[in-house]
Formats: C-alpha cells, sequence, structure tokens
C-alpha cells in the first residue's frame, strides 16, 4: 500500500514537472527584455501551486535551463552554464512563501491582499533583474561588449514588473471565480457565460483593445499616442469592477502595446508600457480599495436587513403575545360578567328589595375598562373592518367624540390592500400621537390624514393634525379622556412613534403650525416586491 502511494505520488510530480515545462517553453518563446511575462508565470505558480509540487516546479525550471546552458556553453562559458541551471524559481520562492505566509497574500481561500500582492510582484520583478545581472557579470562577453547597467537594470526591472501584472493579476481573477464555485470544473463552466463582467469584458474592453491596435497599425504616426491610450480601458474597467476589471483590461492592454512594438527596445512602447504599469498598479490598488468598500457597504445592508428582519419578528412575536393577552382579558371580562349576573340573582333572591344601580354602574366602568384594554391589545374593529373602520368607528374616535373634540379621518388610497401588520402599526402610531398630544396639552380639534399606495411594496404618509382652541377646550372632558387614552396608549410618545416608523423603514417629522403643530409619520412595507 505504502509503495503504490509513493509511486502514485511521483507520477503526480512527473505529470506536473511535464506540463511545467511545456508552459515554460511557451511562454520564453514570447518573452522579451521589457516584457518578460516569464516571471509572471513564476509569480503565479508559487502563489497558487500547493506546496508538494513545488519541487516538481523546480525540477521542470531546471530541465529547461540545462538545456538552454548546454547549447549555449561554448558562447557564454561553463560558469555561467553552471549558474545558469539554477532556476530563476529557486530564487523567487522564498520570497513568495514569506509573502504567503507572513504577510497574509491570501487573507482568506477567496480573498487577495492586493497591496501586498503589487508589493511581492514588485519585489520579484527586483530579485529577478539582479540575478540576470549577477549572471552577466559571470558570462564570457565579446570583446569591447559594454553594457550600460542603468539603462539595462531599469528595463529589465520594468520588463519582470510588467510581465507580473500581465500574468498573474488575471490569473487571480479566474482562480477566484474558480474558487467561488467551490473549485468544481461543471459548477464553473456553467456560471461562467453567465458573469456579466466576463459578457462586459469580451464585448466592451476586447473590441476596444482591438480597436485600437488596428488604428495603430494602420497609421504609424499616431502608434505612440495609440500605445499611451491603452491605459483607459484599464482605469475605466477597475471603477466598474474593481481590481478584477484592472486586471483583465491590464492583460489586454500589455499585449495590445506589445502587438504596436514595431522594434525590440522601442523606446516609445517603453514608455506606454511603464505609463500601463503604474496604471495597472494603481488600479489594482484603487480597485481592491473600492471593492473592499463596496463588500463593507454590501455587507453593512445584509446586516441592516437582517437587522431589520429580526425587528419585524420580535414586533409579530409582541403582537401575538399581545393577542393572546387580550383573548385572555376577553374571557375574563365575560367570567366578571357571568359571575356578577350571578351575584346579582342570589342578592335578589335574599333581599328582593335591594337598590343594585350602585353594583351596575361599578361593573359596567369596570368592563368598560377592560374594553379599553383588550381593544388597545387587539384592536377588534381594526380586526373586523380594516385600517378605515379603526380610525374612524374605533375606541380612540369615540373617546375623542365622548370627550368633545372634534375629530375626523380622511383616508385615500388602497387602504384594504395593505398587511395587518403594516395596517396594526399606522393604527397604533395614530393612536400614540393622539395620546401623546392629549396629555402633555389641550387640543380641541384633531385631524388625521392617511395617504397611501402600492407599488411594488405598500406605503403610506400620515399626517396628524393637532390644533388649540382656546373657547372649546375648558369643554373637553379632559379627566374621563385622559384615564382612557392611559389605557389605549404606551406612553413613551415620541420614542414609541420613532421606533415603530423605523421598523418600517420610515420617519418621524414635526411641523409647527399658526394654531398647532403636525406631525408627519412615512411607512414602507418592509417584504419584497410582490411578483
Amino acid at each position: 500500500m505504502r509503495v503504490r502511494s509513493w509511486v502514485g505520488s511521483a507520477l503526480r510530480q512527473v505529470l506536473v514537472a511535464g506540463v511545467y515545462l511545456a508552459v515554460l517553453f511557451l511562454f520564453r518563446a514570447v518573452s522579451i527584455r521589457h516584457w518578460f511575462i516569464l516571471t509572471g508565470l513564476h509569480v503565479v505558480v508559487l502563489m497558487l501551486a500547493p506546496y508538494r509540487y513545488w519541487p516538481a516546479l523546480f525540477i521542470g525550471d531546471t530541465a529547461l535551463l540545462a538545456y538552454i546552458s548546454f547549447s549555449r556553453v561554448d558562447q557564454y562559458g561553463l560558469l555561467w552554464a553552471t549558474v545558469n541551471t539554477i532556476p530563476s524559481i529557486a530564487y523567487e520562492a522564498p520570497i513568495v512563501w514569506w509573502f504567503r505566509e507572513r504577510l497574509r497574500l491570501f487573507p482568506t481561500r477567496q480573498t487577495i491582499n492586493m497591496p501586498i500582492f503589487v508589493l511581492c510582484a514588485l519585489v520579484i520583478a527586483i530579485i529577478s533583474t539582479a540575478q540576470t545581472i549577477g549572471q552577466v557579470q559571470l558570462a564570457t562577453l565579446p570583446p569591447g561588449y559594454v553594457i550600460h547597467y542603468g539603462e539595462v537594470t531599469a528595463r529589465m526591472v520594468l520588463g519582470n514588473f510588467m510581465g507580473v501584472l500581465t500574468v498573474a493579476p488575471v490569473t487571480l481573477v479566474v482562480y477566484q471565480s474558480f474558487a467561488a464555485a467551490d473549485f468544481q470544473w461543471r459548477r464553473w463552466l456553467r456560471v461562467l457565460p453567465e458573469s456579466r463582467f466576463l459578457v462586459e469584458g469580451a464585448l466592451g474592453v476586447f473590441p476596444v483593445i482591438a480597436f485600437l491596435v488596428w488604428l495603430g497599425s494602420r497609421t504609424p504616426e499616431m502608434r505612440a499616442m495609440v500605445q499611451m491610450a491603452m491605459f483607459l480601458p484599464v482605469i475605466l474597467m477597475a471603477f466598474r469592477y474593481g481590481w478584477q476589471g484592472a486586471a483583465v483590461a491590464g492583460t489586454l492592454a500589455s499585449f495590445g502595446i506589445v502587438t504596436l512594438m514595431p522594434v525590440i527596445n522601442d523606446p516609445a512602447t517603453m514608455q506606454a508600457e511603464t505609463l500601463v504599469a503604474m496604471a495597472i498598479s494603481t488600479m489594482l490598488l484603487v480597485g481592491a480599495r473600492m471593492t473592499a468598500l463596496t463588500q463593507r457597504v454590501e455587507q453593512e445592508r445584509v446586516d441592516s436587513r437582517l437587522a431589520m428582519a429580526l425587528a419585524h419578528r420580535n414586533a409579530a412575536l409582541g403582537e401575538a403575545q399581545l393577542r393572546v393577552t387580550a383573548q385572555a382579558l376577553d374571557q375574563l371580562g365575560q367570567s366578571v360578567q357571568g359571575a356578577f349576573k350571578l351575584m346579582l340573582g342570589r342578592l335578589h333572591h335574599l333581599q328582593p328589595a335591594t337598590d343594585d344601580a350602585g353594583y351596575r354602574r361599578h361593573v359596567e366602568r369596570a368592563q368598560e375598562q377592560l374594553f379599553l384594554l383588550t381593544d388597545s391589545l387587539n384592536p377588534a374593529v381594526l380586526r373586523e373592518h380594516g385600517l378605515s373602520g379603526a380610525l374612524n368607528q374605533g375606541a380612540l374616535a369615540r373617546a375623542l367624540h365622548e370627550a368633545g373634540i372634534r375629530y375626523w379621518c380622511d383616508l385615500r388610497g388602497p387602504v384594504a390592500a395593505f398587511p395587518r401588520d403594516m395596517s396594526l402599526a399606522v393604527y397604533r402610531v395614530v393612536c400614540e400621537a393622539i395620546a401623546e398630544a392629549c396629555l402633555t396639552h389641550e387640543p380641541a380639534e384633531v385631524l388625521v390624514k392617511v395617504r397611501c399606495g402600492v407599488e411594488g411594496r405598500a406605503w403610506a404618509v400620515v399626517m396628524i393634525d393637532i390644533r388649540w382652541n382656546p373657547e372649546r377646550s375648558p369643554h373637553v372632558d379632559w379627566v374621563t379622556l385622559r384615564q382612557r387614552l392611559r389605557v389605549s396608549a404606551t406612553g413613551l410618545g415620541r420614542e414609541a412613534i420613532e421606533d415603530r416608523a423605523a421598523t418600517y423603514g420610515g420617519r418621524l417629522r414635526e411641523r409647527a403650525l399658526p394654531d398647532g403643530r403636525r406631525v408627519m409619520v412615512s411607512f414602507l412595507e418592509p417584504n419584497h416586491p410582490r411578483t
């Protein structure tokens, strides 16, 4: 069993080394000094490959370099050939390991720390340049061959950095989308064509880059300007899709610049590469920040929705408990009435001439208090006749009319289409606002206006006008009214109104009137739009 496992592991290492060697040949064939995408391949495989496959990567790179060294040993010398067999990936691996393990290049399986990635790309570009220049020092050069190290170093750093920015970010985009599909090929391939990001990249950025390449190839005098213009799609995609957009557009722009290159080491091409490299690296950082902010806003929106849903569930639970309490009080009232009748019957049997009018008044008053309390807990009129009936014929309207306050209500809109919980919230807010006004002031007139509609979600705006009238106010039975209102309202006043409005996505506003004040409360149904 152990032998079979060892053989299987060895075969996997050989397969990885073989595939990597084939890809190395392909990348080396298209790499040039100031666009060395082979460095980008090194960074990608070191970032994404599991550590157990790193030996296979070293073997594949060493095999390629051994072939190159053997074919050029007569040209550059044995010492150079020997040192050249040491793979570049061996110098770069400790750097990438440090960034992966110590600097948290991948904070989670599906996220990338973009500032750390850009820093890693720059360090790798410097390390690769230093390695190449060091090998040149060991090579046997032709007599009189002069190297301008300042120019060569700048060109190679740019080439390595541009190579990493061309290959690595777009590969990380693919890796991230693959990770979002739980690393399942079928699921990934099924979701990929539905990606709006992919469609806009294929139908938006690619045609623009292709048009610029066509324009630069047809008009050589505009080639340099067209190459410079390649950075525009990078900026546009970064602002639209964050660092992922900058990565895809940057890769296409990089290929477009190299395609328009007339000769190797063309100064205009290197200037364009410098500009695009700065644009890509900057937009990767800016895009990553934008992506993080977008995700934070989305998470806050999700948290807000969850909190609102929890508030609605708690409100519904509270209303359910109030209904149970109201039913219990209703049964208690019936029991009290039955007990009173039984008591009066026995009292008449013992003392037929007894005057029971006083007893009846006390019982009626107790029953009235129980009715008001039951109605405040679970309004029967609202349940039977809806919001319009509750506001016009409910206990609150009767109490105001009986006390001597002018009260009327104007409802407009499809109130009957409202969900019961929202109608109950509107009713309770109206009761709370009127109770708060009557308990703290002495209004003579109360006007309630309700404007509502159903456009996807139900909405309502409630306006409560409280007006003073010194001539009518003394004729109001404030003692009885306030006793009844204390039973039908919570007594929390403005705080209760604000909390109920906020639960339904609305807010409370107040406005002073010449002879009173106006309270305006908005409501919005929390459920999803109706289909």
